[in-house]
């Protein structure tokens, strides 16, 4: 008998890895996607890694699926771009073994610098998208995935989004279906895309293309559900759970393969119902497709293109009604509460004196970009992963060497790894002068502590190689390289002075454990404050743990960690650790 849990869609992901004979996993964390990995790495029998950014995961994925072994890669909806390059090349050529990349998205941007729709990829690649409903069909769809990648030689995207990566719903857990790995595929008629191989696969993946519409037909993935005609709903993915519960007396086609689509049964749905809505997440994509064929539909003209959907937007789109006292909104005015650095974060010292220096900050993504905040109001920019450094050489070419005196790039240590590198030896060999701070705590924090090449461990916890930054920077020809403790902030402004000053590129690592992880030595004995003066200064650094009331400060001691990076600031020492 099988037993039957319940799993987050992540969770379940990970165990149709495991059910459908994946012995490859690789991934670069990213909400809401980072679980699936997670909890693949509990599988002994799947051989899991962190990469060092989502390129590189394809990459080992692709080569483990032409060496024989199913793979699945995962990511979330802005690292596809980064793996862009690698999925667009695989798409011709095709596959050995199955290679499944689940992206998670993420409308309403909870976590995210953008919003955006995976099918775009999916279609400019003539790749198939499965979009599961539940937890449930995200195990399914592993091991349904994984079939047509081999039975019709090409990787399959699968898409999730933020609901169902975290929602958790009844799963049925089967036996492990035993793979056996394939025999290697040394065919360079397949996998050199060197043009004259390129052009005859791109005839390939067009005649792939044509066989796959043929099966999304056919494929019981989309699913039509006849009851009353007067509304008929094609939906796919978390849309189709929010629609059932508004409109369970509708008719339904739902699209399990959203990509491509199957033109004669949505043909024919439409024209069995007398009104139907195209009700999905984001973008019109399948809206488009089925107004290109001269078919009528309802679609973003009332269902919003911005956000994730829910349940009320779907009643008041379709229905025009609403609930007395339920909206989609927040509609009393609560008190604003900014995200904050986390009491103790060695970023927080970091920013202080770059505030106080007034310099140009070229800002990257993870949890310093909150430094842009107030007070601290020390980060300039943030556009993706990597940028940073880039950005700041940017600055430096169209402002002049002078400027570039006033200017920083400041990065994290696994973002550094993930693309910031090449950022660097751009610097080099295009004789800038840009000054860089690596903000090293040892994890991709903002995650969830995930280790990284950095960090020395894999993603199971063994020991591995360290990527040494010092050493890197002199490779790479950055000859000004100095490590500071990141809560030495006199030491810290005198070094930053000092480097962005310097007539070339220089190195700054400030190194500090984040707070939050199991090994940090950071917590001491909770401080207090004496005879406060007034002035605020220790305000400036935004720690969670001071406020300010009846003309003096005052520290929570439930939250100070005893950083003393407050005693450093206070100019009438009266911080004190407690007795």
């Amino acid at each position: 008998m099988h037993m039957k849990h319940i799993l987050l869609g992540n969770e379940a992901v990970a165990r149709g890895a495991f059910e459908y004979g994946v012995t490859v996993a690789s991934a670069y964390p990213g909400t809401p996607s980072t679980e699936i990995t997670e909890n693949i790495k509990k599988y002994e029998s799947i051989n899991t890694e962190w990469s060092p950014n989502e390129k590189v995961a394809l990459e080992v994925g692709i080569g483990a699926s032409i060496a024989g072994a199913r793979t699945i890669v995962s990511m979330k909806h802005v690292g596809l771009n980064v793996a862009a390059d690698a999925l667009m090349s695989i798409s011709y050529p095709g596959v050995n073994a199955g290679l499944l990349l689940a992206v998670a998205d993420d409308p309403s941007q909870h976590s995210s610098q953008n919003e955006q729709d995976t099918r775009y990829f999916g279609m400019a690649a003539k790749v198939p998208i499965l979009e599961p409903s539940d937890s449930q069909e995200c195990k399914d769809f592993v091991g349904i995935g994984l079939e047509i990648s081999e039975t019709f030689d090409t990787p399959v995207i699968l898409r999730l989004n933020t609901r169902i990566s975290h929602s958790q719903s009844m799963v049925e857990l089967l036996d492990q279906v035993p793979f056996q790995l394939k025999e290697y595929d040394k065919n360079p008629n397949k996998y050199i895309v060197a043009p004259a191989v390129a052009k005859k696969r791109r005839v390939v993946a067009e005649e792939r293309l044509r066989k796959l519409e043929a099966f999304a037909e056919t494929t019981e993935l989309n699913t039509v559900e006849y009851q009353s005609r007067d509304i008929g709903i094609i939906t796919n993915g978390i849309a189709y759970q929010y629609s059932k519960e508004v409109l369970p007396e509708a008719s339904y086609l739902k699209l399990g393969l959203s990509y491509p689509l199957p033109r004669k049964k949505i043909t024919e749905f439409i024209r069995s119902c007398k009104t139907v809505y195209v009700i999905e997440e984001l973008e019109p994509i399948i809206e488009e497709k089925i107004k290109s064929w001269g078919l009528s539909v309802i679609g973003k003209d009332v269902i919003p293109v911005i956000g994730e959907l829910n349940q009320e937007i779907i009643r008041a789109a379709v229905l025009k009604e609403r609930i007395d006292g339920v909206t989609s909104e927040l509609t009393k005015d609560i008190p604003v509460r900014p995200p904050v650095l986390c009491p103790g974060c060695h970023h927080r010292g970091v920013f202080y004196v770059l505030n106080k220096l007034k310099l140009h900050v070229s800002g990257d993504i993870g949890c310093y970009t909150l430094a842009a905040f107030a007070p601290l109001s020390s980060m300039d920019t943030s556009i993706c992963m990597g940028a940073s450094i880039g950005m700041a050489f940017g600055f430096e070419k169209a402002r002049g060497k002078e400027f570039s005196k006033r200017t920083v790039a400041v990065i994290g240590d696994s973002t550094f790894v993930h693309s910031g590198i090449t950022g660097l030896i751009d610097v080099v060999y295009n004789q800038g002068n840009t000054t860089v701070i690596i903000l090293d705590n040892s994890t991709t924090a903002m995650t969830g502590h995930q280790d990284h090449p950095g960090t020395g461990c894999t993603i199971r916890g063994e020991k591995s190689q360290a990527v040494d930054f010092v050493a890197l920077a002199k490779a790479i020809g950055i000859k000004r390289i100095q490590t500071v403790d990141a809560h030495d902030i006199t030491e810290l402004e005198r070094i930053v002075i000092e480097e962005t000053q310097a007539e070339e590129p220089s190195v700054i690592i400030t190194k500090r454990p984040c707070v939050l992880l199991k090994n940090s030595s950071l917590i001491h004995k909770p401080l207090s404050i004496k005879e406060c003066k007034g002035c605020k200064a220790c305000m400036k650094i935004g720690c969670p743990a001071i406020s300010f009331s009846h003309s003096r400060a005052e520290i929570k001691k439930e939250l100070c960690v005893g950083c003393e990076l407050c005693t450093r600031i206070c100019k009438f020492d009266a911080i004190k650790k407690e007795a």
